[in-house]
């Protein structure tokens, strides 16, 4: 079932709610829902989840008319809301915030003027063209996509059904962005990779980049966030992966199905991650390397070199294994302990 509406407020029954998300209500199944508030923030029409244990104490106490959790749970004392059991309360909650933006979205529709679209260019149905949207030749965008206000498409691309491009993003020439995509705001896809050749009297000869980038469906790019255009082939994000704000990928690089990257993130041209990595904030990754699948990456470590075994936890920079890496904190906080005692020990070998 799916939560549907004519405007953009959503009012629904608590029962309706509990069927899309597959629970079992424990109260009243025609209370009016209206809105969705954090458990210790909610007023009454809300709907609030509790997954995590130290909110529990706001379970008690809060004024929200329906709470979403998960079916081990058991109440320790009375509470006023009415309750949806499900499999997994975070995950319920994460399936009704995107059915609410869908209904926040529907009334996005139409061609706002003043705005560019080429002749040439195929435009799906129910499409939204924000003002002084470009769309170039030969561009051909999906049925149900919603293009912001300002957002550049050159020549050639290709957009999929159901993306959302927000404000100011510019996307190159012949990029390809895949279904259910979404690009946050000043986002650029498919700017020239960082390639220059020296030449012999210290000046740089720029290298043509000729190829394109690559987005997967269901794929995620942060405000702000650059991924360069391959030099040849195609800079690849796969399936799934979600970026955060502020990340560079340079040319050639490929990432992995359903990996994670955290802001401030800067990868190298043509170095290849793996599926299901989790990349902490403002980690630095060297080209031409590979990471394993699984790999997670803590924030502001720096990947030098390839990490070949999948599942490995990497920290620092120099990266090594976390647990390398702690015992070498360890030690380096005691530097000027060790350094006073070799000194000591010196002393003592000098009047021997």
């Amino acid at each position: 079932m799916q939560l549907t509406t004519h405007d953009s407020n959503m009012e629904f029954t608590v029962e309706q709610i509990a069927q899309m998300l597959n629970g079992t209500v424990k109260g009243d199944k025609s209370l009016k829902i209206s809105q969705l508030a954090k458990i210790e923030e909610g007023e009454e029409g809300c709907i609030s989840f509790l997954a995590n244990p130290k909110y529990e104490q706001y379970l008690y106490s809060t004024n929200s008319t329906a709470v979403i959790i998960d079916k081990t749970f058991e109440p320790k004392k009375e509470y006023t809301a009415t309750l949806i059991a499900v499999e997994n309360a975070y995950a319920a909650f994460t399936l009704l915030l995107q059915e609410y933006q869908k209904i926040l979205m529907q009334h996005k529709k139409g061609i706002e003027q003043p705005s560019f679209i080429s002749e040439s260019a195929k435009i799906g149905t129910d499409v939204y063209v924000g003002a002084f949207a470009y769309i170039g030749a030969n561009c051909t965008i999906g049925n149900n996509c919603k293009i912001y206000p300002n957002v550049s498409i050159a020549e050639g691309t290709v957009i999929g059904d159901n993306t959302v491009i927000y404000a100011g993003v510019s996307i190159y020439h012949h990029s390809q962005i895949g279904k259910n995509c979404i690009i946050h705001a000043n986002a650029v896809i498919g700017a020239d990779g960082f390639g220059f050749a020296p030449q012999g009297d210290g000046t740089f000869a720029t290298i043509p980049q000729l190829g394109n980038v690559i987005l997967e469906d269901n794929v995620s790019i942060g405000a702000n966030t650059t991924i360069d255009r391959a030099t040849m082939g195609s800079t690849i994000i796969r399936e799934g992966v979600k970026i955060d704000n502020l990340v560079q990928i340079a040319h050639n690089v490929e990432i992995g199905k359903n990996t994670v990257i955290a802001a401030l993130t800067g990868i190298s041209g043509s170095t290849k991650v793996g599926e299901s990595c989790m990349i902490g904030g403002q980690v630095g990754m060297a080209g031409h390397i590979s990471v394993a699948d699984k790999t997670i990456v803590t924030a502001q470590s720096g990947i030098t070199k390839t990490v070949k075994q999948s599942g490995r936890i990497m920290a620092g920079s120099p990266a090594q294994d976390s647990h390398d890496n702690l015992k070498s904190q360890v030690l380096y906080k005691n530097l000027p302990k060790i350094e006073q005692r070799l000194r000591e020990v010196e002393e003592k070998i000098k009047h021997l």
